[in-house]
């Protein structure tokens, strides 16, 4: 897949990537919203994999908005796009997935001065709660929620999805390496759920100096090309 990111600025990693993977486990189909789609990347290649979705996407950032329709274009992806801040978009139809790569650098953490990083990175643009009860009132009854945080405040995004009756079914956490603590966390929820939450097994970024054999494995899938370009 083609993409075309800033020059400078935000450009997406391998959060974006991993969770890619990660939605892809549970074979996404009907309508599908990104929520806070960034280039696009996650949406587009969910997209790209599972031809019974339909995707739509929400992006606040006017540059971005622009970064996004072209790498839809250029993928030859139908792609609906909405132009807000997603607490305040107007869904009109629920949806069965909404899938989210969202800001989740805490209070306290040092501030980019830099408008799209700050906007990308900081959870202050999305707060947890209204986050979620956003969500909450978008999905149909027992669909899908999937999507990353950082690891540190898992407790808190457990405690904030049972809030608005949300459930974890499945979760998975990101090392950097097998001897350091988790840096993410991959999350599976849905609405009305009565399952127990299934861990799977860590996903270990490195092997010492090499990115290990089931990352590899995963950016072979996600096939990305990107190109930083000024449009």
């Amino acid at each position: 897949m083609l993409l075309y990111q800033p020059e400078s600025g935000y450009c997406y990693n391998s959060d974006s990537i991993f969770l890619y993977d990660f939605i892809n486990r549970f074979t996404p189909k009907g309508r599908v919203l990104d929520v806070g789609a960034g280039c696009g990347v996650v949406g587009l290649l969910v997209a790209r994999d599972n031809e019974k979705v339909h995707l739509e996407a929400v992006e606040k950032q006017p540059h971005f908005v622009e970064y996004a329709r072209k790498n839809a274009l250029a993928n030859n992806i139908d792609y609906t796009l909405h132009a807000c801040d997603f607490l305040e978009f107007e869904c009109k139809e629920k949806y069965d997935y909404i899938v989210s790569n969202p800001p989740f650098y805490p209070e306290g953490v040092q501030k980019s001065k830099d408008e799209m990083l700050f906007h990308a990175r900081y959870n202050v643009n999305l707060p947890l709660e209204p986050f979620f009860k956003k969500v909450s009132q978008c999905l149909n009854p027992h669909s899908h929620f999937v999507f990353c945080y950082d690891a540190i405040q898992f407790a808190d995004v457990c405690i904030a999805l049972a809030k608005v009756k949300m459930r974890v079914v499945d979760v998975q956490f990101v090392h950097p390496k097998k001897d350091r603590v988790a840096s993410l966390v991959m999350v599976h929820a849905r609405n009305g759920s009565r399952a127990q939450m299934q861990v799977l097994p860590p996903l270990i970024s490195f092997d010492g100096q090499e990115q290990s054999q089931e990352v590899l494995e995963i950016y072979a899938k996600a096939k990305t090309q990107s190109i930083k370009c000024q449009i």
